[in-house]
C-alpha cells in the first residue's frame, strides 16, 4: 500500500514550480489532491492530467487564498469531491525584490497578503476538519536564514512563516495535528529565473535541532519527494520546526 493510500491533501499554488511538484508527489503515494491556482488554469489542469494520467486522483480548483471566501472555497471543494482532508501544503507565495528606498505600501501588502494571510485563511479554513494524524506543511525559504540585501518585505513574510508555524504546532499539537515548515532555496518556475535573484546558495546554514533537517535536492520534482514523510499521518517529524535545504539552489 502506499504511504498516503486514502489520504486527502489541497496544495495552495500548485499550477507550477515546487508547488506542482508536491502535488505531483502526493498523488504518487495515493493521496487524493486539490492542486490550487489563482490565475493559471492552464498549469493547473496540466498537473492534474499528469496525475490521472498515472493513476491518481486530482482536481483543480481556482482560489486567491489571500481572501477569505475563496480560501474557505478551496477547503470546501476538497470535502465536496473527497469527503474529507488529512494534509495541507500552504505552498502560495509571491516576491520581489526590492531595496528599502523603492519598497511601497502596495509592494508590502501584495506580498504579505498571499505569503502570510492567504497562509491563515486557508489554515483556519482547513483546521475544522482535520483530525487526529492530519498534517499542515508551510512552505518557508532560505532567505529567513540568509537574510539577503534587497529582501526586507520578502524574508519579513519567511520570517513570519516561521514563527506562525512554531504557534500552530504548539496550538494544535493537543488535538494531534502535525505543524512544519520546510524552507527551501529558489526553485526556477515561471515566476522566477536565478540571474534575478540577490543571493547565492549557502556554504551553511544555522544548526537546528537533531531529526528537524531535511537536505533538498536541485530539481523541485526530487525536492518535493522530502514531502510525503512529513505528510504522512505516522511521521515522526518534529512537529514547529523549519526544515532547511542545506545542498545549494532549489
Amino acid at each position: 500500500m502506499s504511504k498516503l493510500t486514502d489520504k486527502v491533501a489541497v496544495v495552495t499554488g500548485a499550477s507550477k514550480g515546487i508547488g506542482a511538484a508536491i502535488a505531483k508527489s502526493l498523488a504518487a503515494e495515493g493521496a487524493s489532491v486539490v492542486v490550487n491556482y489563482s490565475s493559471s488554469k492552464a498549469g493547473a489542469d496540466k498537473v492534474v492530467s499528469e496525475i490521472t494520467t498515472s493513476g491518481g486522483k486530482a482536481i483543480a480548483v481556482r482560489g486567491d487564498v489571500s481572501k477569505a471566501a475563496e480560501a474557505q472555497g478551496v477547503i470546501d471543494a476538497a470535502i465536496k469531491k473527497f469527503g474529507h482532508l488529512d494534509i495541507l501544503v500552504n505552498n502560495s507565495g509571491v516576491y520581489e525584490f526590492l531595496p528599502i528606498e523603492a519598497f511601497t505600501e502596495e509592494h508590502y501588502n501584495k506580498i504579505f497578503k498571499v505569503n502570510v494571510l492567504g497562509l491563515l485563511l486557508t489554515t483556519q479554513a482547513a483546521v475544522k476538519h482535520l483530525g487526529e494524524g492530519a498534517s499542515i506543511i508551510n512552505i518557508g525559504s532560505v532567505v529567513s536564514s540568509l537574510t539577503p540585501p534587497n529582501s526586507a518585505v520578502y524574508t519579513g513574510t519567511k520570517g513570519a512563516v516561521d514563527a506562525i508555524t512554531g504557534v500552530l504546532a504548539k496550538e494544535l499539537g493537543p488535538k494531534k495535528i502535525r505543524v512544519n515548515s520546510i524552507n527551501p532555496g529558489m526553485v526556477e518556475a515561471a515566476l522566477v529565473k536565478p540571474t534575478t535573484l540577490p543571493l547565492s546558495p549557502p556554504s551553511s546554514l544555522p544548526t537546528i535541532p537533531s531529526g528537524s533537517q531535511a537536505s533538498l535536492s536541485a530539481p523541485a520534482a526530487a525536492s518535493a519527494n522530502h514531502f510525503v514523510p512529513t505528510a504522512r499521518c505516522d511521521s515522526d517529524a518534529a512537529a514547529g520546526l523549519p526544515r532547511h535545504n542545506t545542498k545549494g539552489e532549489l
